[in-house]
């Protein structure tokens, strides 16, 4: 028997939510960013409208505005978000216990065999009406039998909507959707395939196996599965987490970072952000990989740092982190993203001794996260923030949310991005 999957999105979730504070943005091309004023502001968000008039998220405000001269520009409330995020969470936990957030805005749900659901698209309806009546936010669900298909549904008919793609036409659906509509293949990876001659999903498909192998690794065979329907990938269960080879967290900053100091909230931010995620899943890595994307091109480019011990530390992730930056960056150069990756993880407690290593210090920073992890968890992310945070609030604040963390997959792709 197949399996029943869902795929909730929340539909323009940041601006939508804004609309529910703020009456007079409903039916108005809204976005959510930085300081207006500020030239180098950027969009982190939109609503419908904004989206049909051209603003997309990344652009910076002006050129945004240039697009869109009645866009309405918010600042950005993270609190807000994390509270209708949870709201969402409560309702689809009436479903199913295998719910997996992607994000804020999106969750897999696997109603395999749940009595409450019925069938998948009734069990969808459900939760379409429900979340609109009882929260005032649209969602769009996706139904399949797969993780893969049911995220290609949810982005078919947007907003507030239900498609099923089943055996019997997900060929019609999916084979015609451009090649980047595919979960994990990102801008450097369809342009690459374009080259190759393959612009949508049904071209990808039809290619060998194993010369995308030899194009693309391992991804190549993950691309060529997911455009065939053989994601056999499970929809986890509340509280757990996939075997993690690496652990990161990145951003788009609300405007450009035109020096270090601009630089150093951000960075401490992710660093924290990544600790708590390793401490959570009792892991420490050996690899601390810093990406940076340019502001004028939205080039990326990588630098890594291979360490003498695996660390879980965050003061060691943000030395180390800082480090790659002033030896890979040349100010004012602006950057418009910042990701910090924690790689080539172990899991065991066993710790190599070694003359060179002050393990006391070791032990009183490892005991001085545990105490700031522990005070978070209680009294919210809010509860303790570094000093260096406090350097510029509208950069750092939004990425003390745990919520940003994500664990990187085995089959996930380098250049994936989420467009709230």
């Amino acid at each position: 028997m197949d399996r029943v999957i869902l795929h909730s999105d929340i539909n323009a979730c940041y601006a939508s939510i804004e609309q529910l504070y703020d009456s007079s943005l409903v039916g108005k091309a809204v976005a959510v960013g930085g300081d207006a004023e500020r030239r180098h502001g950027i969009i982190l968000a939109k609503s419908e409208e904004a989206k049909r008039a051209g603003v997309k998220t990344g652009m910076a405000i002006w050129e945004a505005k240039q697009r869109c001269p009645q866009l309405i520009v918010v600042p950005p409330h993270f609190e807000r978000y994390i509270y209708f995020s949870r709201k969402v969470q409560k309702i689809y936990a009436d479903y199913t216990d295998r719910r997996e957030p992607f994000g804020l805005d999106e969750s897999w749900l696997d109603i395999t065999g749940c009595v409450r659901a019925g069938s998948g698209a009734k069990c969808a309806e459900e939760i379409r009406q429900r979340v609109k009546r009882e929260l005032g936010l649209t969602v769009s669900v996706g139904v399949s039998w797969n993780k893969v298909f049911a995220k290609l549904g949810s982005d078919y008919k947007k907003p507030d909507a239900v498609t099923v793609i089943g055996r019997d036409n997900w060929r019609e659906i999916v084979w015609p959707l451009p090649v980047d509509s595919l979960l994990y293949v990102g801008r450097a990876t369809e342009r690459r395939l374009r080259g190759m001659g393959v612009r949508t999903i049904g071209d990808l498909a039809a290619m060998n196996r194993s010369w995308l192998r030899s194009s693309f690794g391992r991804h190549g065979e993950t691309m060529y599965d997911y455009a065939n329907g053989l994601d056999g990938s499970i929809v986890l269960r509340e509280g757990e987490y996939p075997a993690a080879k690496s652990v990161g967290n990145g951003t788009t900053t609300p405007r450009d970072m035109r020096s270090r100091a601009d630089a150093m909230p951000v960075i401490v931010s992710l660093c924290e952000s990544v600790g708590a995620r390793l401490h959570k899943i009792h892991a420490r890595a050996l690899t601390v990989t810093l990406e940076l994307r340019d502001a004028r091109d939205l080039s990326w480019i990588s630098r890594c740092a291979t360490l003498e011990r695996p660390t879980d530390c965050v003061r060691e992730l943000i030395d180390v982190s800082l480090a790659l930056l002033d030896a890979s960056h040349c100010w004012p150069q602006p950057l418009r993203s910042l990701s910090v990756r924690a790689e080539r993880l172990f899991f065991s407690a066993d710790e190599q001794m070694d003359v060179f290593t002050d393990f006391n210090r070791l032990d009183r920073q490892r005991r001085l996260d545990a105490a700031i992890d522990s005070l978070r968890a209680r009294f919210g992310t809010g509860a303790v923030v570094r000093g260096a945070v406090f350097a510029d609030p509208d950069m750092a604040l939004p990425l003390a949310q745990e919520e940003y963390t994500f664990v990187r997959k085995p089959y996930e792709g380098l250049d994936s991005a989420a467009d709230m």
